[in-house]
């Protein structure tokens, strides 16, 4: 028997049953009480009324001592246990490189606020789920480079994650540069699963390393990319040119995503594209993938007890000396 979210267990929870003689007790005190303070009948009240003194209201709570230490030493009896718990891990792991667009376009407001901060949000909750694998993240627009290179250390990857945003590159969309910077942090790693999630919201047109070589590098390396292409169908709301303060002109424009590529790269390191048109649809991609990519984890369990009946069966001896001093000194009565 345990309580207490799993804290106290009791060795032998069966002694918890005395309690159950409680309401016996009771009754017998309380008959035992009436012969004792046999009942003295009166016309009226009136000339006794409010002549109770304050030792006469203590006393009718003395019972109530003995009672409580009772139920500590039957808690006591029942042998309270701390329990320690100590987890061994083997974990392992996935090596995770996540690859995110910060070009203009990420700002389109077909999504939530918009494309990044939805994508940031969704990718953060994806990391608190892998909780064993080395994870990091690179960034990319017009060029690209590593935010965040692979660590256990979720806190502080969730914290880069959080202060990306669009503007700090060149303008544009190196999907090659993108891919190729992740699937390099992951050329030394000896885990047996490798991948690389790649997010995107257009289309390939700038950078020096094409897409194609890229894919083939992770391809040789044995990096599995899954690729997601985000964007509504139609039109959005979108940046289409920048003012000198750094501000951006919004106006609609075509949501154009190189899904053709995407697919590509996914075949040929053995992945799969996806296509998220909504917060939720690239919420239920990040949930697949993290069904995809399972970890193997064997958690070993160690108990180890302490006793925790002391503190019982000490409220016990302090119950029952307090009361036992109170009545026969302060509420001492005359037989």
């Amino acid at each position: 028997m345990s309580i207490w979210g799993n804290n106290i267990e009791f060795l032998h929870p069966a002694f918890f049953l005395l309690l159950l003689l409680l309401p016996v007790v009771g009754y017998l005190y309380l008959k035992r009480r009436n012969r004792h303070y046999p009942t003295l009948r009166m016309p009226s009240l009136e000339s006794v009324k409010g002549m109770r003194s304050w030792r006469g209201q203590l006393r009718a709570i003395l019972p109530l001592f003995r009672l409580l230490a009772f139920i500590a030493l039957v808690t006591a009896m029942a042998r309270p246990q701390q329990v320690l718990k100590e987890e061994e891990v083997e974990a392992e792991g996935i090596d995770i490189m996540m690859a995110v667009d910060l070009s203009s376009s990420m700002l389109a407001q077909d999504f939530k606020p918009n494309r990044l901060e939805v994508s940031k949000e969704v990718a953060a909750a994806f990391i608190d789920k892998r909780k064993y694998d080395r994870i990091g993240l690179a960034v990319f627009a017009g060029e690209a480079f590593t935010q965040c290179p692979l660590t256990v250390d979720h806190k502080v990857l969730k914290g880069f994650l959080s202060e990306i945003e669009c503007g700090i590159l060149e303008d544009g969309t190196a999907i090659g540069m993108g891919l190729a910077t992740a699937v390099r942090h992951l050329e030394g790693s000896e885990a047996k699963s490798k991948i690389v999630i790649l997010l995107t919201d257009g289309v390939n047109n700038s950078g020096y390393i094409n897409p194609e070589m890229a894919a083939q590098i992770a391809q040789k390396l044995g990096v599995k990319v899954y690729t997601i292409g985000v964007g509504t169908t139609g039109d959005a709301l979108t940046p289409i040119s920048r003012r000198s303060d750094g501000r951006y002109i919004f106006g609609r424009a075509r949501v154009e995503i190189d899904e053709r590529l995407l697919e590509r790269i996914a075949e040929q390191t053995n992945g799969e594209y996806f296509r998220a048109t909504s917060e939720e649809s690239l919420q239920r991609i990040y949930d697949q993938i993290n069904q995809l990519e399972k970890s193997k984890i064997d958690v070993s369990v160690i108990k180890r007890y302490s006793e925790a009946f002391h503190p019982f069966v000490l409220a016990a001896l302090v119950l029952l000396l307090l009361e036992a001093l109170l009545r026969y000194t302060v509420l001492r009565t005359i037989p």
